[in-house]
């Protein structure tokens, strides 16, 4: 991946040897599928640090969102790493990397803020939790991704949640903002409900609002957060290449965030599926670098 400016004009590393809170890294490629061409998603870790950049002369500034500045009084808290250097097909090294950079980061006793690739990438992230568990996985997706393979990759972008349900360190996972078609067949939605995943339906928080998922992780968790941009209203992010209507808002989004930072605590989180090639006019990478920027904020504030 080329070189680009920091998330938020974020320093690589603190001064007078501190230790972050949160580190932010990149990640290009995860586990194709043969014969596909990913390579439009290793575009997206560089264009949300360029829409970030606007917002880097503000964070000081009141935020309506969070209440307060970004770090909340807390600056030197946050770093952006760079970005783990994958290779499309190369599906083994790629998980190897994003695994690896995830535990380094937790050594670190950060909280890891992974932005870039399509969501196979949440595979070798949430791995990287093994010796951080238990945690509960909250995944926004139009999609659940229980696909146990497709043409015998199973780490690819279909099966991330069924992936998932296989770590001894997830306790549970709650899945918001179904909605339409995906790779699920009838028997992948009848082996998640049977693990003890929770659906929350787009419609479903459109109708209750977010209290309507959140309800289903028990306070105090550690909770890691994947969040898929096809999640989101195509009007509002239409740089996905699985565009479907009915999507939750950035509003949501950001609620579900608050809510988990009031209620248990925010241990990683990855944005995942935005693809540069489909955006319009730079939206998706602005909403894209708001989220993340909100994240941090959230994260920031919890104890």
């Amino acid at each position: 991946m080329s070189a680009s400016p920091s998330f938020l004009g974020l320093p690589a590393r603190l001064a007078n040897q501190h230790s972050p809170r949160i580190i932010l890294f990149g990640v290009g490629n995860g586990s194709s599928y043969r014969g596909t061409d990913t390579i439009g998603y290793a575009l997206a870790a560089g264009a949300i640090r360029a829409a970030s950049k606007d917002g880097a002369r503000d964070v000081e500034n009141w935020d309506f969102d969070l209440g307060g500045p970004l770090f909340n009084g807390e600056p030197g808290c946050c770093i952006d790493a760079g970005d783990v250097q994958t290779t499309m097909h190369d599906n083994a090294a790629n998980r190897f990397g994003i695994e690896a950079k995830t535990r380094a980061v937790l050594a670190q006793q950060a909280v890891p803020v992974v932005i870039g690739g399509d969501c196979s990438v949440t595979i070798p992230f949430l791995a990287g939790f093994k010796d951080h568990g238990p945690i509960w996985v909250l995944q926004i997706d139009a999609h659940i991704d229980w696909r146990d393979e497709i043409d015998g990759e199973r780490y690819g972008s279909s099966s991330p949640m069924r992936r998932a349900s296989e770590m001894p360190h997830v306790a549970g996972m709650v899945q918001v903002g179904l909605r339409s078609v995906g790779s699920a067949r009838t028997a992948d939605v009848e082996d998640a409900l049977q693990y003890g995943s929770r659906f929350v339906t787009s419609r479903d928080v459109h109708a209750s609002g977010v209290e309507t998922a959140l309800q289903c992780i028990p306070d105090g968790a550690h909770v890691v957060v994947t969040l898929d941009c096809d999640s989101i209203d195509p009007g509002d992010m239409p740089g996905v290449v699985a565009r479907t209507p009915g999507g939750l808002t950035y509003i949501q989004i950001i609620d579900l965030i608050a809510g988990l930072r009031r209620r248990t605590k925010i241990a990683g989180f990855n944005l995942v599926e935005f693809y540069p090639p489909a955006d319009v006019d730079g939206i998706s990478a602005i909403m894209a670098a708001r989220i993340v920027t909100n994240v941090i904020g959230s994260i920031v504030r919890q104890a």
